[in-house]
């Protein structure tokens, strides 16, 4: 531990930055622990980055040496260092570290010098020797003698040799190839083996360090009688050099050796000497005939280099004489080892938006062989976006340099191919796996853009309407998907007081019971939204339509008197004839569609062979004339039904009075022809004269009124009471006559038609006082999806039974129209006032919807949508 000691009082620590790399220079043998220099400060790091970004040390030789003490940033030593056997006695040892941060990813070379210290003393490979020197042999002679070994190098290295005092014997050094010192023996003094045989000297060896350490050797030499000649090499040094894949059994070399002498004394032998380590006997051969040399193992040049070998040739004399060459054997190296690929850092996930250049792994190659054998190139498939940037000494840092998408591929398999510079040259790969992490880049997609639903209504509160659907392409919480329903207003209440959705599977409930006469159709916006940061939403729109049920019965709106039940009285002359109208019960119905269909029959009557009902407009006439038996008072119950399923109906009481004084106005529509009176001349010149202006006056009041009437009938259809094409659809053959009936407080159109079913068929359509002023627009639709929504809620109401049409063409539309004008309107034209759209709706031979103060939402007059708009 002395010098240990002395090397920790006079040692220092040196750094500086060559060319963006750090090198230190320390002695070998530090104890764990010892400071080699502060890595961050030197990096420029702060101590929280040390374990913020992870700072590591990775060594290129796999023996991790040294490491960071996170708490001050200095690089420490972590494992016994020693020159030696690092470099054995190469005049420069540097261990290259990796020192790597992440976060972001960056990788800084480090070198550390190991500088020499005096560790090792000069040692011989064997600590006795003995050499055979016969008595003849001549002053200045010189025998060779075994060289020390020190494994330090520099000052440090061996440099003397002494030899314990002789008057026989000296001691000289000489100096080989490779700067190798050799001691020598020489001979001072004529030997006499008689008096004495045996000498027994003590060889030094000396280093140059501080203190010197040295190593002995004892040799013991022996005098022997003369064999005055030795065996000599035609060279005392041969040198060979030997391809790494050569096969056992080849020859290297043929040394040729001859002796002066004769007979034994000149038969030679040979071999390796006796000091030849292991290592040469393992790998060569030697004839002991001829001193041919042949290959007995497999060379790796990665492993050893260069070999020694000590070759003695020995005769046979006695005493034996022996002489020594020395052959090198340089070992040429052969492309034998493929590069071998390392991760420096394993690849982090990366997020799929990282812009181009972001470091996802550092690579290192390293290939045993020397010289174009060792140079290597990586490259990297071409159909991923990744590329290989250099940065120094067979490192690379593995970047992106292309856009990613992790919902088209999620991970990439990286192949990394490594290939060396030798002839043939020697590839290896490497897979290394990168992870593409998400990013919220995809909205949620529902399967529709929008929904159509159609509910009855009346549904019970809770029920569930519908269920939505949406996917996102995202992973993780960026496709979690929560449903929402965006405010909106449904006759001026919000939307969110009708229905509410299951924010988890896009389940839609009702939160009220739904009624047709108060609501047909409303919207709802639906948001899926995804769980991302930040997040992203779309929207689909369901449309819900109510759908009509039989809730409501009838209403009785005429006689107003019986609209609560109470009983309604009416009087009649007892001249009344058959078919005589006493009054005419109205009644409408809330629902649509046949549930809206009202027909009358009389239940119940005082004398029921008097009057008849009127099935579908509610007529009361006479079945005959009255007579004198008759009852003066005559009370009728007529029950009024709708067509719906369930059927719902009510009742109106009509009280009858018969009297002989009342008599009932008649219009006279024919001209009454008065006699002249008998007054003057005068006032007879001042009537005709009257008359005249008048009946000039109503012609051309007329001519203004047919002129104007010709011109609006070319255009809005209206004025002139005819039929449209849409009759020639439903009969040919039929006369249809219109004729507006104003008798009583109820205006209604009464549609004839002659010869429809072999008997004249009447449809009425009984409107209230004001719908003379509705509007009908002609709407073609704009889409086939819009046109079937319409015709699919229209239809929803309406009987379905294919027998209801069979007197109208299969081929023809089923919805009907006549026009009170000439021509249909165009697209986008309406009817207003007495311009009247009059649609009969046929779903049996003898009944008929005619346009009511609830009439269809929509009808079809040649291929055309009829939407009532007001």
């Amino acid at each position: 531990m002395q010098w240990q000691s002395l090397w920790w009082y006079h040692f220092f620590l040196l750094w500086s930055t060559i060319h963006g790399q750090t090198r230190y220079s320390i002695p070998e043998e530090l104890k764990r622990g010892s400071v080699v220099g502060n890595l961050a400060k030197d990096l420029g790091l702060g101590l929280s980055e040390i374990f913020d970004r992870k700072l590591r040390v990775a060594s290129e030789t796999g023996e991790q040496y040294f490491s960071v003490d996170a708490g001050k940033g200095e690089l420490v030593v972590n494992d016994r260092i020693d020159r030696e056997a690092l470099c054995g006695q190469s005049p420069s040892c540097v261990l290259p570290l990796q020192v790597v941060i992440e976060d972001p990813l960056q990788l800084h070379r480090i070198e550390v010098e190991i500088r020499d210290i005096n560790d090792n003393s000069p040692t011989f490979l064997s600590n006795v020797s003995l050499l055979k020197i016969p008595e003849l042999v001549l002053v200045g002679s010189r025998f060779a003698l075994e060289s020390a070994v020190d494994p330090d190098i520099g000052s440090n290295s061996l440099k003397s040799y002494t030899l314990s005092k002789n008057e026989c014997f000296s001691l000289k050094t000489k100096e080989i190839e490779g700067g190798k010192t050799v001691p020598e023996l020489v001979i001072e003094k004529p030997l006499d083996r008689e008096k004495k045989a045996v000498h027994k000297l003590l060889l030094t060896a000396l280093d140059g360090g501080n203190p010197v350490r040295s190593g002995t050797s004892q040799i013991t030499i022996n005098v022997l009688d003369a064999n005055d000649n030795f065996p000599v090499f035609e060279k005392n040094n041969y040198k060979v050099a030997l391809d790494e894949k050569s096969k056992p059994g080849a020859v290297i070399i043929k040394p040729k050796a001859t002796d002066a002498d004769e007979g034994l004394n000149g038969e030679i032998e040979f071999s390796f000497g006796s000091r030849t380590p292991d290592s040469v006997f393992t790998m060569f051969d030697i004839n002991p005939l001829s001193g041919e040399i042949t290959l007995k193992g497999e060379l790796d040049y990665e492993t050893t280099k260069s070999y020694d070998i000590d070759v003695t040739a020995k005769d046979k004399g006695s005493p034996e004489m022996e002489g020594h060459c020395v052959v090198h054997i340089d070992i040429i190296d052969v492309n034998d080892n493929a590069p071998d690929i390392v991760l420096t850092s394993q690849p982090k996930p990366v997020r799929e938006d990282a812009p181009s250049g972001t470091v996802v792994a550092l690579i290192s190659a390293r290939d045993l062989d020397s010289g174009d054998n060792g140079k290597v190139t990586l490259q990297l498939t071409k159909s991923t976006p990744f590329t290989l940037k250099p940065s120094f000494s067979n490192n690379y840092a593995l970047v992106t340099n292309g856009a990613l998408d992790r919902e088209s591929i999620s991970q990439y398999n990286i192949e990394v191919t490594a290939t060396d510079a030798g002839s043939p040259p020697l590839s290896s790969k490497k897979n290394i796996p990168v992870s593409i992490t998400d990013v919220n880049d995809n909205p949620p997609v529902f399967t529709q853009p929008s929904y159509n639903v159609y509910l009855k209504e009346n549904g019970v509160a809770g029920s569930i309407l519908f269920s939505v659907s949406a996917s996102d392409l995202d992973f993780g919480e960026n496709a979690k998907i929560s449903y929402s329903i965006l405010d909106s207003k449904v006759q001026d209440v919000s939307v969110s007081s009708y229905v509410y959705i299951n924010s988890d599977n896009g389940s839609i409930y009702s939160m009220l019971s739904f009624d047709y006469e108060k609501l047909k159709v409303f919207q709802i916006q639906v948001q899926a939204k995804d769980q991302g940061s930040p997040s992203l939403s779309t929207n689909a729109t369901v449309h819900v339509f109510i759908l009509d049920q039989n809730d409501n019965a009838p209403a009785v709106i005429y006689p107003s008197s019986a609209a609560l039940g109470s009983l309604s009285h009416q009087r009649m002359p007892r001249s009344a004839k058959a078919g005589h109208l006493v009054t005419k019960v109205t009644a409408v119905d809330a629902d649509s569609g046949h549930n809206a269909w009202i027909s009358y029959k009389l239940a119940e009557a005082t004398d029921a062979s008097l009057f008849t009902v009127n099935l579908y407009t509610g007529e009361v006439r006479t079945k005959r004339a009255v007579s004198e038996q008759d009852d003066s008072s005559q009370r009728l119950l007529i029950e009024i039904k709708d067509d719906g399923e369930p059927v719902q109906s009510a009742t109106v009481t009509v009280s009858i009075l018969m009297e002989d004084a009342l008599h009932e106005p008649i219009l006279d529509i024919r001209h009454k022809v008065t006699e002249p009176s008998k007054k003057t001349g005068r006032i007879t010149l001042y009537l005709i004269l009257s008359l005249a202006s008048v009946s000039v006056l109503s012609l051309v009041t007329f001519l203004i009124l047919a002129v104007k009437c010709i011109r609006n009938s070319r255009s809005s259809g209206s004025c002139c009471m005819r039929r449209t094409d849409c009759d020639d659809y439903k009969n040919p053959n039929r006369n249809l006559q219109i004729q507006l009936n104003t008798d009583g407080p109820i205006k209604y159109v009464e549609v004839l038609g002659g010869d429809m079913l072999s008997q004249s068929q009447s449809f009425r359509s009984c409107m209230s006082p004001m719908s003379e002023y509705s509007d009908f627009t002609l709407i073609k639709p704009s889409s086939t999806t819009d046109f079937k929504e319409v015709i699919s809620v229209l239809d929803a109401s309406l009987p379905d039974k294919a027998n209801d049409y069979s007197f109208i063409s299969p081929s023809l539309p089923k919805y009907n129209c006549f026009c009170t004008g000439s021509e249909a309107p165009e697209t986008g034209e309406s009817f207003r006032g007495t311009n009247t759209l009059i649609c009969v709706l046929f779903f049996s031979p003898k009944a008929a919807v005619m346009i009511t103060s609830k009439p269809p939402k929509a009808v079809c007059l040649n291929g055309n949508v009829y939407y009532r708009s007001w």
